[in-house]
């Protein structure tokens, strides 16, 4: 798993790199990439646009976000 930081999971991080969750995208960003909270945590999924709900696999957490992939079934 990769951090941004001390090395240890901030506790307020309600995500976990590889999981995946259920999310609806609610927001586009900067770089045109879908925005979905999750617990209030913002995570960026390509690939996606509002109203979206999508299975997002967490591809790697900051400290302050997260970076996620549609997950296709």
């Amino acid at each position: 798993m990769s951090y941004t930081g001390s090395g240890a999971r901030p506790s307020n991080v309600p995500v976990e790199e590889g999981k995946v969750y259920d999310a609806k995208i609610e927001d586009i960003g900067r770089e045109g990439d879908g925005l979905a909270r999750i617990q209030n945590f913002v995570v960026f999924v390509p690939g996606t646009k509002v109203g979206d709900e999508v299975k997002v696999r967490i591809t790697k957490v900051h400290r302050r976000m997260a970076f996620g992939e549609v997950v296709r079934e």
